[in-house]
Parts: structure tokens; C-alpha cells; sequence
């Protein structure tokens, strides 16, 4: 017959009171990553898109481009709305809708939404998150 110390069980509650914060901080940085990641593949999918606006590309083939190396974070026609694509005169800054050569352009992303994996039970609200780059277009090539 075994006699029960004071300290029997308490294993259980040790485990418990560890590995509770535990998984509390792995989930939060899986979510933080979550949000990392997303804010990455916008800023590269807009820097994709002004790589492929300076050969003086068309807005909606840019558009394309940029939707389609978003890693689906700008899927579908919701998504396809939140890409702008503005073209600017180098002397005054003036926005134009010229895509010559010398002219800026600058394509951005806005209002994107991230859930951080659905920690919204842990009180986590989604991220909105936006990213833009810009470059100068090139000239077309001289013609002989």
C-alpha cells in the first residue's frame, strides 16, 4: 500500500502553468509571422509591377502581374481593386496618364486585410496593410 506525499500531482499543475504560456507565445509568433510574411509578398508583388511598368506596360497588364505575385493575398476582383497604378510628370510631380519614357510610375497596394491566423478568439483584429514602389520609365529604344 503506498501513502500519498503532499507533493503528489503537482507535476500536473506545473505542466499546466508552463505549457499554457507556452503555446500562448508560439501562437503569437506564428501570427506575427503571419503578418511579416503578407507584408513582404505585397512589397515584392509591388515592386514586381513598377520592374514591369518602366518597359512602358499597359495599367491592366500591370495590374495582372501584380495580383498574380501576390501569393493570393490580392485574389480575385476585391483584390484586383486595391492596386492603383499612377503615372507622374518628372518636372512638377504632376499625375498624368502617360506611361512614355522619363515619365515616374508608381504602383501601391492599399487596404489589405490580414487575419493573423484566426487568433481573433485571443482578441488579435486583422492587419490592414499596405506597400507601394515607384521607379522612372524607360525611353523606347531610338529606331533606325
Amino acid at each position: 500500500m503506498r501513502i500519498l506525499k503532499a507533493e503528489d500531482g503537482s507535476e500536473i499543475v506545473e505542466f499546466s502553468l508552463i505549457i499554457l504560456p507556452l503555446f500562448g507565445l508560439i501562437f503569437l509568433i506564428l501570427a506575427v509571422g503571419w503578418v511579416v510574411f503578407a507584408k513582404a509578398s505585397l512589397q515584392y508583388a509591388v515592386r514586381e509591377g513598377v520592374r514591369y511598368a518602366v518597359t512602358n506596360q499597359s495599367t491592366p497588364n500591370i495590374q495582372a502581374l501584380v495580383q498574380q505575385q501576390s501569393f493570393g493575398f490580392l485574389a480575385g476582383d476585391a483584390g484586383l481593386s486595391k492596386i492603383s497604378v499612377n503615372y507622374y510628370t518628372p518636372n512638377n510631380l504632376q499625375q498624368t496618364n502617360s506611361n512614355q519614357g522619363g515619365n515616374l510610375v508608381e504602383v501601391s497596394v492599399s487596404g489589405v486585410t490580414v487575419d493573423p491566423f484566426g487568433l481573433k478568439y485571443f482578441g488579435l483584429t486583422p492587419v490592414t496593410l499596405s506597400a507601394d514602389s515607384s521607379d522612372v520609365m524607360e525611353s523606347a529604344p531610338p529606331t533606325s
